[in-house]
């Protein structure tokens, strides 16, 4: 067994060989499949960052590239291989370490699970993932080597083509970057969001400059600088981050999370992914092309570069599950997607979202039982902390006071539970089901669903707009403020919530509901649903996936040397 110094030696020469032969290339040429040609198959690995709202648009887009001949596999932390499931019929087929994700589903897609140096019980597989500081210090220290030692046996083998062509990196994944630039190997950016919360983000430097947030926690500085506060949000305005109309406070910004000593290492998080994204040949963005509507004016968001960082970006979403649609009325007049036999419409074999929760197919067969359009769907998604007991209470007791059918996706963890009155489930028994997890696409697909009351994660936001929801905005934090100004501004699909309490939570349901203002919403939704899931928007983020994979087909890409598996076993 070799030394571990031997082991280091080993890695270094690996890594200089790999750079030296990434000056041998080889042309991709797509005339004539024959042996030749498919063991040329560029790969693709996908590096997520892990968490739900990442690793599930991450398997899409890996999805969209293999229907246009790269081999794809996404690389994720064991702890999320371990947790993600699928449907019975799918979760049957997996298994080991390197299973294709979700069986026939995912069509030519693998899920590859690096080792991450994170122990955790299997009992505790209902539990919370692991912190943000454990999983940063595995990504900083562990899985580095481990991606390499991925790379390498890829590189190596005739299996899936054997030529590693590129890897397209989650932004928040930017561990991954130096990785790829040890081997010779491109790495492209993903955003798993709006591309207004990725300008936000790039501005961080220049926002600095202007004394607008300190350098050392990305805190908005004392506004005597500026006069106000909402001269502040004018610097803000000046950016070009968001339209001009649209209000956006500095304790609002994506990055502005948690306590002071939680602050300053988030922002020191955020300053190094900036920093390695200039490393980046350019940065799909999950949304589409002309996000901001009518205000597209106040920036160039359809293909052109982020300020402050010459990146070039590609619109290639929104991602979500089951994109082959088609229109069929809804109880209320929205309008709900399903399946298509139309081969324009068939871009991509249909899958469900992988999930790291076990949903709770009950609450299907309890929505059939329901009216058409009559029941407020909540749910805080996967990854936002408890909201605290007090915003529990009000929100429960507001959904008691609609009288309305309600169905509430409520972890059973005593930080999200503790806060619901006593007696609260007797008391909605029958019009109101709580589950600990629901199968989020089969129910806002559902004819019984009339809002979504969310907190405005952009998966959960595109899933919404997909089957023509509604929503009612409650965001936490992150880049769920800006996705909510969206929603509620610039769109106008939704509402925001005015007040925590439970008059407040109850005034906005019913008028979400029944008033004059939800039905301007649902038209809007519809509107704007159309042009993403069937029309020009959805039709120009095809066409970027499309030069995206073609680029990668006509590259001069590295040759992997075949003597370097001599040192796999060694790592």
């Amino acid at each position: 067994m070799p030394k571990p110094a031997d082991k280091e030696k080993n890695l270094a020469a690996i890594q200089q060989r790999a750079v030296a032969f990434a000056a041998t290339t080889i042309e991709t040429s797509n005339v004539g499949m024959g042996a030749e040609a498919i063991h040329h198959q560029p790969v693709v690995f996908l590096v997520p960052f892990p968490a739900q709202g990442h690793v599930t648009p991450m398997l899409h887009l890996a999805r969209a590239l293999a229907a246009h001949g790269v081999a794809a596999t996404v690389a994720v932390p064991d702890f999320i291989h371990r947790r993600i499931v699928v449907s019975s019929s799918s979760s049957s087929a997996a298994g080991g370490g390197r299973a294709a994700a979700g069986g026939a589903e995912y069509g030519d897609v693998e899920l590859a699970s690096i080792p991450s140096g994170i122990l955790l019980p299997e009992e505790h597989a209902a539990a919370d993932p692991p912190g943000f500081a454990a999983i940063v210090h595995a990504m900083e220290h562990h899985m580095p080597a481990q991606l390499e030692r991925m790379l390498l046996t890829t590189s190596s083998s005739s299996v899936r083509g054997g030529r590693v062509a590129c890897l397209v990196v989650d932004v928040l994944a930017s561990w991954a970057v130096p990785v790829a630039e040890r081997w010779g190997v491109p790495a492209v950016g993903f955003w798993p969001a709006m591309l207004a919360s990725y300008r936000a983000v790039a501005a961080i430097p220049e926002l600095i400059s202007k004394g607008i947030i300190s350098d050392d926690s990305g805190a908005p500085v004392p506004s005597n600088q500026h006069g106000s506060d909402d001269g502040q949000e004018q610097v803000i305005r000046g950016l070009g981050i968001l339209p001009a109309h649209l209000q956006l406070s500095t304790n609002e910004l994506p990055w502005f999370v948690g306590d002071s000593a939680t602050q300053k290492s988030r922002f020191a998080f955020w300053l190094q992914t900036l920093q390695r994204a200039r490393g980046f040949r350019s940065v799909l963005v999950n949304s589409f092309p002309g996000e901001a509507g009518s205000a597209a004016a106040y920036a160039d968001d359809d293909e052109g570069q982020l300020p402050g960082q010459g990146l070039r970006v590609l619109p290639v979403g929104p991602f979500v599950a089951g994109s082959n649609v088609v229109e069929r009325a809804k109880g209320d007049g929205g309008f709900v997607v399903t399946a298509s036999n139309d081969p324009q419409q068939q871009q991509l074999p249909c899958s469900k979202n992988p999930s790291m929760w076990q949903a709770d197919s009950t609450c299907i067969g309890w929505l059939d039982a329901q009216p058409a359009a009559s029941v407020v769907y909540v749910s805080f998604g996967s990854w936002v902390g408890p909201i605290g007991h007090e915003k529990i209470q009000e929100l429960a007791l507001g959904l008691e006071a609609t009288g309305r059918p309600f169905l509430w996706a409520l972890k059973k963890l005593p930080s999200w539970r503790a806060g619901l009155p006593g007696g609260y489930a007797e008391r909605v028994a029958g019009r109101g089901k709580l589950v600990e997890w629901a199968p989020q696409e089969d129910v806002l697909r559902h004819d019984a669903i009339g809002c979504y009351l969310t907190h405005c994660g952009w998966n959960s936001t595109v899933e919404a707009i997909h089957h023509g929801v509604r929503m009612l905005c409650y965001p936490v934090s992150g880049d769920q403020f800006i996705n909510c100004a969206y929603i509620t501004r610039v769109w106008e699909i939704g509402l925001k919530l005015s007040s925590a309490s439970r008059d407040g939570v109850r005034d906005c349901i019913e008028k979400i509901m029944d008033g004059a203002e939800g039905t301007h919403l649902q038209a809007q939704m519809n509107t704007l649903r159309r042009s993403i899931v069937t029309g020009e928007a959805r039709r120009l983020a095809h066409e970027n996936v499309k030069s995206f994979v073609n680029e990668i087909k006509r590259s001069k890409l590295p040759v992997i040397d075949a003597d370097l598996q001599y040192f796999v076993g060694s790592l």
